[in-house]
């Protein structure tokens, strides 16, 4: 019995990935793949911060490689591998081969380069259509495609001399009549006429077919070689030989070079089915960046189609989520946040717990499943943990954080407390980042009462170098209010106090902050000092949305 193919499945974090993120995906691939499923890859949807990164070098982990969004993609088809044909090879040789593959359309290639297609309906189209007796030197046919279409043996000349020259005769008139249409190069089909055969040769004929297995004599293969002459025998009689002659021709002289509707295997589905609904082609070559052949894509494959498989980790938003998660098959949700407005078209694996780190329930799984953590993807989830709970300090942590920390910790063989102070350290490194860059650090997503929002967040033991950032985050959060971007909030979480400082830009924004945390704001002035405040999803987010609703 075949065993089951794997298929293989993207475990992704939520957009501006924080160490949480990328750690959990991390550890949920290491887990699914040691209980032996499919093949889980862990992938990144933004870039990796200087915390994140300080911990994947700490522990020797490579970063997920980054994929910006899901949409179903070409490659993502089932890609017929029709192979492809030489352009060289004749219009007979092509239409036996697609014949026997059952193939309309292939491709013709040239060093695993796509040079154009040929189908069923071109060879059909070209026999119908040849009536040019000089086709052959047209199209610079070689002896060797005359040889494989009439099943010829070359007597006299090189099968990979070409044509250059001449029109196509029968030699069935008299040498008397013969010498007033024979011209130089032409090729002569006869049978065994002695005077006819020497005629053509003192008149400069390229290549003489003897049809019946008629046999040459000695005297015509010697002048045959003084006169540069090429002479071939074949068992087909005149009428066949004549009739498939044409068919040498080689299928570049007839292939489609232009206008040909291919695609790129990263191409978006949802993008090209307009064009293959207009096109009434059967297939469609594939190519990959470098223009190198893949396949062919048929209409039927559509029908076919193989969503790319996702588990969302550290969230379950869409607005959070990677792009194109809506034609996605979501797997499973890992997460600790708030259930979000995510709707998926099958039933799916859903985990939420009221943790303080999606990484904690990566850690209970391993658990679950009798798992051993390897050190390194230890180290990776309590790393996770410390982040998300700032070394315990948040109010979203729970006894279960810091069992699953200390439990981590040893297998890690790491000390909490020096390794979260580095940690820290490394992500609080703010002043040589632009505004833009640290904005987008930590930044998400919320919908509240219909109004869009979003809220971002760096944290540092340092309150001096948040007090030197917060006005060059003001003016940058005031032009990308200006710029038609929603209600922009952006916390500067002071670790060692606990506190953190709220910037605020948007339609009523000090209003909802002044509502959802009971202070007041002073007018004209877009930041208020929030001690305690150090949570964005148990603290910034639940009371700036009570502030929207009143």
């Amino acid at each position: 019995m075949n065993e089951k193919k794997k298929q293989q499945v993207f475990v992704i974090g939520h957009k501006n990935p924080d160490t949480d993120s990328i750690c959990s995906a991390l550890g949920y691939a290491a887990l699914q793949n040691a209980l032996g499923n499919d093949e889980y890859v862990a992938k990144r949807a933004g870039a990796v911060n200087q915390e994140t990164q300080y911990v994947l070098d700490t522990f020797g982990v490579q970063a997920p490689d980054l994929i910006e969004d899901v949409h179903t993609q070409v490659k993502d088809v089932e890609i017929k591998a029709t192979p492809g044909l030489d352009e060289e090879i004749s219009l007979k040789k092509a239409w036996n081969t697609m014949r026997d593959l059952n193939e309309a359309t292939m491709p013709v290639l040239k060093d695993g380069k796509l040079e154009g297609i040929i189908s069923i309906k071109d060879i059909a189209t070209a026999n119908m259509d040849i009536y040019e007796t000089s086709i052959l030197a047209h199209s610079n046919a070689s002896y060797q495609n005359i040889l494989d279409t009439i099943d010829g043996t070359m007597v006299v000349g090189n099968p990979e001399d070409r044509i250059h020259e001449g029109k196509i005769l029968i030699g069935a008139a008299n040498p008397d009549l013969l010498e007033h249409y024979i011209g130089k190069g032409d090729i002569l089909i006869l049978a065994n006429r002695y005077e006819t055969q020497l005629c053509a040769l003192e008149m400069g004929a390229g290549c003489l077919i003897l049809c019946m297995d008629a046999p040459v004599s000695h005297s015509i293969q010697v002048l045959a070689e003084e006169k540069g002459c090429a002479i071939i025998c074949t068992p087909y009689d005149t009428y066949t030989v004549s009739r498939l002659l044409n068919q040498s021709a080689p299928i570049r002289y007839f292939m489609r070079k232009e206008n040909i509707y291919t695609f790129h295997d990263d191409d978006l589905i949802s993008e090209i089915r307009d064009a293959i609904a207009k096109n009434r082609h059967r297939d469609f070559p594939v190519i990959d960046q470098e223009g190198n052949y893949c396949g062919m894509l048929s209409r039927r494959s559509l029908m076919k189609m193989n969503n790319k498989k996702i588990v969302m980790v550290d969230h379950n938003e869409k607005a959070q989520a990677v792009n194109g998660i809506e034609e996605a098959d979501i797997l499973a949700v890992i997460d600790h946040h708030k259930l979000g407005n995510m709707e998926t078209s099958l039933p799916v694996y859903f985990r939420n717990q009221p943790v303080g780190c999606t990484a904690t329930i990566v850690y209970s799984l391993y658990q679950e499943k009798g798992v051993a953590v390897e050190p390194k993807i230890a180290g990776l989830l309590a790393s996770a943990i410390l982040s998300d709970t700032l070394l315990f300090r948040s109010p979203t942590c729970t006894p279960m954080d810091k069992e699953a920390a200390e439990a981590l910790a040893k297998i890690a063989g790491i000390d909490l407390q020096e390794h979260a102070e580095n940690m820290f350290r490394a992500g609080s490194q703010l002043r040589d980042k632009s505004p833009e860059e640290i904005f987008f650090i930590d930044f998400k997503k919320f919908t509240g009462n219909g109004v869009e929002f979003g809220v971002g967040q760096v944290s540092s033991l340092d309150q001096s170098e948040l007090d030197e950032l917060r006005p060059k985050m003001e003016a940058y959060m005031s032009q990308e209010v200006g710029k038609g971007k929603p209600i922009l909030f952006f916390m500067l979480t002071n670790i060692i106090n606990e506190s953190s400082d709220l910037i605020f830009y948007g339609e009523n924004a000090d209003q909802i902050v002044a509502e959802g945390f009971g202070v007041e704001v002073e007018k004209g002035t877009h930041w208020v000092r929030l001690p305690g405040v150090v949570s964005r999803k148990k603290q910034m987010v639940p009371n700036l949305l009570a502030g929207l609703r009143k």
